[in-house]
C-alpha cells in the first residue's frame, strides 16, 4: 500500500505553518526539513522547528531541559477586546497537565490516568460500539434518503465526544455545545485568526471557561465522575486541589479526549476509504482496524506538532539555543523519519516498529488518553466498515476542507456516497 510520489523539496524560505499549501501536502516541506535544517528557526511563528525523530524523542524525555510551559500559549497574540473577554470570566489557565512542570503534575496526571487505563478503556468498548452503532444507523438512514453523507460531522466528530461524557460522568452539557467550545478553544489558541474572529471565539471560550467553574465548585458532581475525582484529590502539600487547577485540568481533558480523536477517527476513514480493497478487510479481518490506526498515526497524525521551551542554554540538532528558545516538535515529520521507518511515504498495516512513532508524545507528559483513542478509532473503522459496505468517497471528497492550526491538522468532512443514490 503506497501513497503518491513526493514532490520536490520546496525552498523552505516559503514555508508557511497556516499555509494551504503546507495544510494539504505537508509532507515534501517535513521531508525538506529533516534533510536540509533539521532544527531551524521559524520567522513565521518565532518557534524553532525540531523535525528529526531522535531530536524530538530526546526533547521529550528530557523535560528538564525542556519545559512544557509554553504547551498551551496563544500562538497568535490576542487582542485587547478578546483578552477582556476572557478576563471578565475570570479565565486563566494554571499549570494542570500538558503545561505543567510542577511537583503536582505526577499525582494529577495519576487522577486522569486512572479514567483511562488499559482495563477501564477494554470495559468502555460495549459503549463506544453502541454509540457507533446509533451514530452509523443516522447515517444510513442519511444515505437512504440523499445518496449521500458527510462521516465526519455525523459520526467521527460525535462519537469520541459522547463516549467521553459517558466515561468521566459529565452532563449538564450537549455533545454539540461541548464540540463548539472546544473547536473555538483549539483556533483561539492554535489557529491564526482575525483580530474579529479572535473575540467571537473568546466568547465561546469565556462561556465554555465559566461552565467548567460552575461544575468544579459547585459540589453536584457524582460519585466517582472525574470531577469528583478531581475534589478528592490533595497536592503534595496536604491541601485540596485549587479550583483555576482543577479548571485548567477539565479544560485540557475534555477537549483532547474529545476532538482530537475525532480528528484522528475522520483520517482514519478517509484514508482507508481511499485505499483499494480496504474497507472490506477492515470489517472482517481481527486485527486490521488496529493495524490501519496505527499506521495513521505515524503517518498523519492529528496532533502534528507540540511546543516546548529551554530552561537553559542547549545544544539540539547542531544547533545551539539559548535559554528560552521556543520550540515546535514536528510530531508529524517525525513518523516519516527515514532514520527510523523503511519506505515511510508508503501505508504499511502491521509494520514491524510502528508504535516508535510519537504521535502521543513520550516521556512525563505521554497522552494519558492513547489507549482509548487508539481504541475509538480501531472500533469506529470497523463499525463504519460494517454498517455501510458499500459506501465510497464522493467525487468532492479530494476537495474536503481541511483543519490546519499549528498543531492540529484533519480533514473537516468525509463526504460518501453510496453506489445507488438514494433509495425511493
Amino acid at each position: 500500500m503506497t501513497s503518491p510520489a513526493l514532490d520536490a523539496s520546496p525552498p523552505l524560505g516559503l514555508l508557511d505553518l497556516f499555509g494551504d499549501g503546507f495544510v494539504r501536502d505537508p509532507y515534501p516541506w517535513l521531508d525538506a526539513l529533516r534533510a536540509q535544517a533539521p532544527v531551524r528557526h521559524d520567522p513565521g511563528t518565532g518557534l524553532w522547528l525540531v523535525s528529526r525523530h531522535r531530536d524530538v524523542s530526546r526533547v521529550l524525555l528530557d523535560p528538564d531541559a525542556f519545559r512544557p510551559d509554553n504547551a498551551q500559549h496563544a500562538v497568535t497574540p490576542l487582542p485587547v477586546s478578546a483578552l477582556r473577554v476572557l478576563a471578565r470570566a475570570g479565565f486563566r489557565l494554571a499549570p494542570a497537565l500538558a503545561n505543567n512542570a510542577t511537583a503536582g503534575h505526577p499525582g494529577l496526571r495519576r487522577v486522569v490516568t486512572r479514567f483511562f487505563h488499559a482495563q477501564r478503556v477494554a470495559a468502555a468498548v460495549p459503549v463506544i460500539e453502541r454509540v457507533a452503532g446509533e451514530l452509523l444507523a443516522a447515517a444510513r438512514e442519511r444515505l437512504d434518503a440523499s445518496g449521500d453523507c458527510d462521516l465526519y460531522s455525523s459520526f467521527a466528530q460525535i462519537l469520541p465526544c459522547r463516549v467521553l461524557m459517558e466515561l468521566l460522568g459529565v452532563d449538564g452539557v450537549s455533545p454539540a455545545t461541548l464540540i463548539r467550545w472546544s473547536d473555538a478553544s483549539l483556533e483561539l489558541f492554535w489557529g491564526r485568526p482575525t483580530p474579529e474572529r479572535q473575540l467571537e471565539l473568546a466568547t465561546l471560550v469565556a462561556e465554555f471557561h465559566q461552565w467548567l467553574t460552575h461544575t468544579v465548585t459547585d459540589g453536584a458532581a457524582p460519585p466517582g465522575s472525574f470531577v469528583a475525582a478531581l475534589a478528592a484529590h490533595r497536592r503534595p502539600d496536604g491541601e485540596p486541589l485549587d479550583v483555576e487547577t482543577a479548571v485548567g485540568a477539565c479544560f485540557f481533558v475534555l477537549i483532547a479526549g474529545q476532538s482530537t480523536t475525532g480528528q484522528l477517527i475522520a483520517t482514519v476513514l478517509r484514508r482507508a476509504l481511499a485505499e483499494p480493497g480496504l474497507w472490506t478487510r477492515v470489517a472482517d479481518e481481527p486485527g486490521t482496524a488496529e493495524a490501519w490506526v496505527e499506521e495513521v498515526l505515524r503517518r498523519e497524525p492529528p496532533v502534528t506538532t507540540w511546543r516546548r521551551v529551554t530552561a537553559r542554554p542547549v545544544e539540539l540538532g547542531g544547533v545551539d539555543l539559548p535559554r528560552g528558545a521556543q520550540l515546535l516538535l514536528m510530531l508529524m515529520g517525525s513518523g516519516s523519519d527515514p532514520e527510523v521507518f523503511t519506505a515511510p511515504q508508503d501505508m504499511c498495516p502491521h509494520r514491524a516498529n510502528v508504535r516508535r512513532h510519537l504521535a502521543f508524545g513520550a516521556g512525563r507528559h505521554r497522552c494519558p488518553g492513547a489507549s482509548l483513542a487508539r481504541t475509538e478509532a480501531a472500533v469506529a473503522l470497523r463499525a463504519a466498515a460494517r454498517h455501510l459496505p458499500a459506501i465510497r468517497p464522493s467525487a468532492t471528497a479530494g476537495d474536503a476542507p481541511m483543519l490546519g492550526l499549528l498543531s492540529f491538522r484533519a480533514p473537516l468532512q468525509v463526504a460518501v456516497e453510496q453506489p445507488w443514490g438514494p433509495r425511493t
